[in-house]
């Protein structure tokens, strides 16, 4: 099993999302894209919350409910794995579906502020390129 000591995880406390939510999202995009493959182990609960600097606790509060959809499986004295019992990777249209929440969350709010398409598209565009 592939060690994953380090995943690419951001968080934004200040978001109004709580940040065990985050992850959960976070994890759950990266196995359906194979970015997470079936078996690779996780950080530990205390690696996760350092690299975060976040409390033990959200972590595993994370875990554990990504552990009791299926997505993640506990082994004995290795820690949480990404699940090795159930197909992970998502087709296209289904990796869309789960973008689609963050961008009408985009829509709604570059609506809010006044901002016209053009300008969220370019300005997404930018971001994408990096």
């Amino acid at each position: 099993m592939k060690d994953q000591s380090l995943i690419p995880l951001e968080i934004t406390p200040s978001s109004g999302v709580p940040i065990y939510r985050q992850l959960i999202e976070q994890i759950r995009r990266m196995v359906a894209s194979d970015n997470l493959l079936p078996g690779v182990t996780l950080p530990s609960i205390r690696q996760l919350a350092v690299q975060l600097a976040v409390n033990p606790m959200t972590i595993s509060k994370a875990y554990s409910l990504l552990e009791a959809e299926g997505l993640l499986e506990r082994l004995r004295g290795k820690g949480m794995i990404v699940s090795t019992k159930q197909e992970t990777h998502l087709e296209l249209n289904q990796r869309i579906e789960l973008l689609k929440p963050s961008l009408e969350k985009l829509v709604s709010d570059a609506r809010q502020l006044d901002i016209e398409n053009e300008l969220v598209v370019q300005e997404l565009s930018k971001l994408l390129t990096h």
